[in-house]
């Protein structure tokens, strides 16, 4: 059950005042800097980072930011260097500007990318989704993911109170609905 990427919602497909897709997935996030041109290291949220440098577009910003807070990049080189990326992108010529970018989350439009295979989901698809036990009892709405070594991590609660962990496996996420908006899981209220 492996998770392609995060993101939003993406049911919009608009674009905002200036540019921005309102249909924004993120797909990892600006590491270190590296070396002295103004390439970075970016950490992907995803299991085919490989095939961000047929993205053209990348977008940056804040996890909070409105639409308007991203700023548009042009990808000029991007390969995998053991588990992140290496990328290269326009305007940004030294370390100086590099190390401005550390911290941003990498974003494309939803329509930029490829459908998802059967059994793979983009974490944005989940956030949101009721999460119920396979007794029926309910556990709370995911309210993001976490990445791992060994795998995803659901955080699910009401938003107030405590937060659960739950592994995103095979062995606890045991249906994912995303027409019905649940997932059920073999997980009780009190672990």
């Amino acid at each position: 059950m492996p998770l392609v990427s995060a993101g939003d919602d993406g049911a919009r497909s608009a674009q905002t005042d200036d540019g921005a897709p309102a249909d924004l997935v993120v797909l990892g996030r600006v590491g270190a800097a590296y070396g002295v041109r103004g390439a970075v290291h970016v950490q992907p949220f995803a299991d085919d980072p490989a095939a961000w440098s047929d993205l053209p577009q990348w977008w940056l910003g804040r996890d909070a930011g409105e639409p308007q807070e991203w700023r548009s990049f042009r990808l000029r080189r991007c390969m995998l260097r053991g588990d992140r990326l290496l990328a290269c992108l326009d305007g940004v010529s030294d370390r100086t500007a590099a190390e401005a970018l550390r911290g941003l989350l990498v974003g494309v439009s939803r329509q930029a990318l490829p459908p998802t295979a059967n059994d793979e989901y983009y974490w944005g698809d989940l956030i949101g989704l009721k999460v119920i036990n396979t007794r029926g009892a309910p556990l709370g709405r995911v309210l993001g993911l976490l990445e791992t070594p060994a795998n995803a991590v659901l955080r699910v609660g009401d938003g107030v109170g405590e937060e659960r962990l739950l592994p995103f496996v095979g062995a606890v996420v045991l249906e994912v609905d995303l027409a019905g908006c649940f997932l059920r899981v073999d997980w009780e209220a009190d672990w």
